[in-house]
């Protein structure tokens, strides 16, 4: 079998790489045309300020954003691998990706294991386990691009991406905190603004700096092969 390495890395295949690269550019942008798609299409049940993507989860079409997130986390898993493998060795250098694996597990629990459901009255509500998926997919997308930032450091190839990937883990860890004490709970201040708050997060913090991220790891993946 003909295997291509990266001869910096050492353990770099273009043969995963690339594919990897691309689950991490493509994961977050249909993510984000599958729900929006929805929600075009389901505005009389369905308020985007006030309610999370996950919402779209409850009632008779729940299956496409279940569906969504289980796609979106098969490919962040893909994603996670292949940064692992893309970035220069270090010590500890596995928590980073590992971090970012883990949040796509929580992403496909959030859709097959734990989605939420509506009642006869038609309120959405969690049967249980659904919140804690989020508590993870968020919290460990935020730190692994903090974790990331490090390895990153440390590879002439993505040492110009570090500050950023640390700028953005730190306010998405700071963004998580404040979602889970001042708009999430039911009785939170900022409850009614819960759907505008959570896209802010994803759409201007985390998903540009994963595709930003997974671009690179294309890139390099391309010139190894």
């Amino acid at each position: 079998m003909n295997t291509t390495r990266i001869a910096s890395s050492g353990v770099s295949s273009s043969a995963l790489i690339r594919p990897a690269g691309w689950a991490g550019v493509v994961g977050p942008v249909l993510f984000t045309a599958a729900f929006l798609a929805q929600e075009a299409f389901r505005r009389d049940e369905y308020d985007p300020f006030s309610e999370p993507v996950s919402a779209l989860e409850a009632g008779p079409n729940g299956w496409i954003q279940q569906a969504n997130f289980v796609v979106f986390g098969l490919l962040t898993i893909l994603c996670g691998i292949g940064l692992h493998r893309g970035l220069q060795p270090t010590k500890r250098g596995i928590a980073g990706p590992a971090l970012l694996f883990l949040s796509g597990i929580a992403l496909v629990c959030a859709g097959v294991v734990f989605p939420l459901r509506e009642d006869a009255a038609g309120a959405t509500y969690d049967p249980g386990g659904h919140v804690v998926g989020g508590f993870v997919f968020f919290n460990s997308s935020a730190i692994a691009l903090v974790v990331l930032s490090r390895r990153i450091a440390h590879d002439q190839r993505w040492r110009d991406l570090s500050t950023y990937a640390l700028i953005a883990g730190v306010v998405a860890m700071a963004s998580a905190v404040v979602m889970g004490t001042l708009v999430i709970p039911d009785d939170a201040p900022l409850h009614d603004w819960a759907g505008v708050a959570q896209r802010a997060v994803i759409l201007l913090v985390l998903f540009p700096c994963r595709v930003i991220l997974s671009a690179r790891l294309l890139k390099i993946g391309t010139r190894a092969g």
